[in-house]
């Protein structure tokens, strides 16, 4: 059931141009379980105008899988959006060819070949460093002591930036995210976001000079060697760390914590039934740490007898067409015997997420399996509540765990 709300201030609570049905959310509820509220929208209102969110939404797979890839119609070139504004205009936020010719320039620092090669070794190194730093027999929140961490000092090795501080990449990096989230305008959030975008351009400043004189594999090593003006390195360098510190951390997080509460499935992949990726795989889909992304229409369009026109704003809603009935059976139960190939945790067309691979070899090629190889019984802290909540990027918010002691 839909509850009508008043839109926060900062949305727009018109209809807009667009003629899809209008329909009243519960933000708050929707924050904390987005998912009832987008079963019901796939099944009556799949394409549906949500006014406490000021955008028109897509819900079903279909529809999503196709018009991402439909870019000269739902852009992701947005000059007036809030990522340009406060991040640059990064190549997320272009497409055509000035999309194409940055992805290229990024490639080499997270080609799949490269990932293997290269970082998943550094990868290694820095999961065994912090769980050697971890007390057994004592209780932590498993988000702050392990996935938080190992995510930035991660992050730092692929950006380059290893002058930062892995506390400062977490916090620059949610202070971006609520940045580009900040529709109302709430000053302190957009003065928190101007000190991590300045931190950042601190950071940069000071690695520059020592990786143009001896280029690595690094985001910053690979764009400065193919002479990429200094502007667009800065926007493509927050891009990098706005998207991928939250998502390996949480992912990490919330793939533990599945496991930890379906016993009979953690059994299954310990006795090497299903590997670590297929863990991987199915989390994402099960609960999209990206649970939207945001598009603008670029030319008059009608889809399922509903009218768009130019600047109309839509988000593709990937954590809805990942429980999408038509392609997984229960979508609502985590299910390591599925098929989970047809998830989009990722998105889909040109702008499939370029870490991908990079985020995949943290997650299911590292972290999981030395988790769960080094901490010996491993589990949750019996009497205290696991929080989770988020739409637009969805995580836990804690993950109280302790373990008898850790191997070497």
């Amino acid at each position: 059931m839909f509850v009508s709300t008043h839109a926060p201030s900062g949305f727009e609570s018109d209809h807009a141009v667009t003629t899809a049905p209008c329909i009243d959310i519960d933000l708050p509820a929707f924050w904390s379980d987005p998912y009832p509220t987008l079963a019901e929208l796939r099944r009556n209102a799949p394409i549906a105008f949500i006014p406490q969110l000021g955008s028109t939404i897509f819900c079903r797979r279909d529809d999503i899988f196709v018009s991402e890839k439909q870019v000269n119609i739902f852009s992701s070139h947005q000059p007036q959006g809030l990522m340009n504004k406060l991040m640059g205009h990064n190549m997320m936020r272009k497409d055509g060819d000035a999309h194409m010719s940055e992805r290229a320039a990024i490639f080499p620092a997270v080609s799949p070949k490269t990932v293997k090669s290269h970082w998943s070794m550094q990868f290694q190194a820095h999961a065994d460093r912090i769980i050697d730093n971890l007390e057994p027999g004592l209780p932590i929140d498993f988000c702050k002591g392990f996935a938080l961490p190992f995510s930035a000092e991660c992050l730092k090795s692929i950006t380059g930036l290893t002058n930062m501080r892995f506390e400062d990449m977490d916090a620059w990096s949610q202070a971006m995210i609520d940045g580009i989230a900040n529709y109302a305008g709430v000053p302190e959030i957009e003065a928190r976001c101007h000190a991590a975008t300045a931190g950042i351009d601190a950071a940069i400043d000071d690695m520059a000079p020592v990786l143009s004189k001896q280029p690595d594999q690094s985001l910053l090593g690979v764009m400065l060697k193919a002479d990429m003006p200094m502007d667009n390195i800065r926007a493509n360098i927050k891009l990098a760390i706005s998207g991928g510190q939250n998502e390996p951390r949480d992912a990490i997080s919330g793939t533990v914590w599945a496991l930890l509460t379906h016993p009979d499935q953690l059994a299954k992949v310990l006795s090497g039934q299903y590997p670590w990726m297929q863990v991987f795989e199915e989390y994402a889909r099960w609960i999209s740490p990206i649970g939207m992304s945001p598009r603008r229409v670029a030319k008059p369009w009608t889809i399922r007898d509903i009218d768009f026109e130019p600047e109309d704003r839509i988000f593709f809603m990937f954590g809805s067409a990942n429980r999408d009935e038509q392609y997984f059976d229960r979508p609502e139960a985590f299910d390591l015997s599925r098929d989970a190939s047809k998830s989009i945790a990722f998105g889909a067309g040109p702008h499939f997420c370029a870490g991908a691979w990079a985020a995949r070899s943290m997650v299911a090629d590292v972290a999981l399996p030395t988790l769960f190889k080094r901490l010996r019984n491993l589990r949750l802290v019996e009497g205290e509540a696991v929080r989770i909540g988020g739409w637009a990027f969805r995580g836990l918010l804690n993950l109280p765990v302790i373990w008898d002691s850790a191997d070497h």
